[in-house]
């Protein structure tokens, strides 16, 4: 989706639909670093916000539980800081100064909505001005902003779109450290807007509005900073069975992070993920590229795990090893682990697969013939795999609520 102009508006900002701010995002991150190289790295900038965004809060709390919440959040920050001190030492190349601050009077849209200023929502003058800081921090603004008002599938569908596009799982390791500081930002953005010139502090409806307001982002912090036991799920089925699209309402319904075998597989292969419609012209199916993949997807869903979100890998998973393979990465964890094999009848599997390869103006007999292929590999399941196992036909009319329902059942 590209960008689109208000012509109307006198001050010429840009409006963003989601999808066409991720991407803006996107290139933004992949862009050469504007300030040269960094000889810290990066934790000490983040201190920086970190204390910045408290310091600013704490002199606007007057209540004695909300201060105790904000200590609270300070201490599992500070905490946060030291034990992804390497995580920063890595992650060096990815900072940069915010998107925010070169598209100040950029507007975020959603169906015919204005939803976010400075389209990601971020507070100009708070700590982080100026700072360099990791990407997460402008992909945790965004969020924030959505979460904040209540556009939580927006959300899911914005952090989804930006990790396939970029690959930077990594990312997810530092997310909620960056997400507390922008929901305290938005604490403190609220509380300064009883300051304003013109503004009765003490008026009581205003005053409980903003106190609303605050206490909110306060709640959402503590939300971000909760220790959780992510799950994982592997989604399984060959070609047609519909996974792709169950798998997409789980990032929709639960919010799961999402983790697709061909995504990964084209982006070692040097493909765009964005083509993943189009046929490479490399074979990126051979035997050495599909164990690259499963290895990878492996590594992924561990990242993502340790971060603390819940991960869905849609693969095909012919063959027991590679299912075996990330499993294990719950299992190594102390993580739940469901497995999810995707259905259908092989009439319905054809008839998929023709109407899919149509619309992308594929040959369909060399479709059918890779379906046919896969159906001859599949390993069975071994008895040690059943105890995670769950079939699901995904022609029935209430497929997708029985999938979140199974999923639900087990702690996801």
């Amino acid at each position: 989706m590209s960008l689109t102009r208000d012509k109307d508006a006198a001050s010429h900002d840009d409006m963003f639909e989601w999808e066409a701010l991720v991407d803006a995002l996107v290139a933004f991150h992949r862009a050469p670093m504007a300030c040269g190289a960094f000889d810290d790295d990066g934790r000490k900038a983040t201190s920086q916000l970190v204390h910045g965004e408290v310091s600013a809060l704490r002199e606007y709390l007057a209540g004695d539980e909300d201060r105790q919440r904000l200590t609270h959040l300070e201490h599992w920050l500070e905490e946060e800081l030291r034990r992804l001190a390497p995580v920063m030492a890595r992650r060096n190349e990815h900072r940069y100064r915010s998107w925010a601050q070169e598209h100040p009077n950029s507007r975020l849209c959603h169906q015919g909505r204005g939803v976010l200023s400075n389209a990601i929502g971020q507070d100009l003058t708070g700590a982080g001005e100026g700072l360099a800081l990791d990407a997460a921090n402008d992909v945790a603004s965004l969020l924030v902003g959505l979460e904040h008002c209540g556009e939580s599938q927006l959300a899911r569908w914005v952090l989804d779109r930006y990790l396939r596009l970029t690959g930077d799982y990594e990312l997810t390791r530092v997310l909620s450290l960056f997400r507390v500081c922008q929901a305290l930002a938005g604490a403190r953005g609220a509380l300064q807007k009883l300051y304003r010139a013109g503004q009765d502090p003490e008026h009581p409806a205003l005053l409980a509005e903003i106190m609303g307001e605050c206490r909110n982002h306060l709640t959402l912090a503590e939300h971000y900073a909760n220790f959780r036991f992510p799950p994982l799920v592997i989604a399984v089925g060959v070609l047609g069975s519909g996974k792709s699209r169950f798998t997409a309402n789980l990032v929709d319904r639960l919010g799961a992070i999402r983790l697709c075998s061909d995504v990964e597989r084209r982006r070692l292969a040097g493909i765009d993920p964005q083509a993943e419609a189009t046929q490479p012209s490399v074979d990126i199916f051979t035997a050495e590229s599909t164990e690259h993949t499963y290895h990878r997807l492996a590594e992924l869903a561990g990242i993502t795990l340790d971060a603390g979100l819940a991960v869905c890998v849609d693969g095909t998973f012919l063959r027991r090893w590679q299912r075996d393979l990330l499993r294990q990465q719950a299992e190594a964890r102390g993580l739940p682990c469901l497995m999810i094999s995707f259905e259908a009848d092989e009439a319905t599997l054809r008839q998929r697969i023709e109407k899919r390869a149509r619309r992308h103006q594929l040959p369909v007999e060399e479709s059918l013939s890779i379906l046919m292929r896969q159906l001859v590999l599949f390993e069975a399941f071994g008895d040690e795999e059943r105890l995670h196992l769950v079939h699901l036909d995904t022609t029935a009319a209430n497929a997708t609520d029985t999938l979140v329902t199974l999923i639900q059942r087990h702690d996801i």
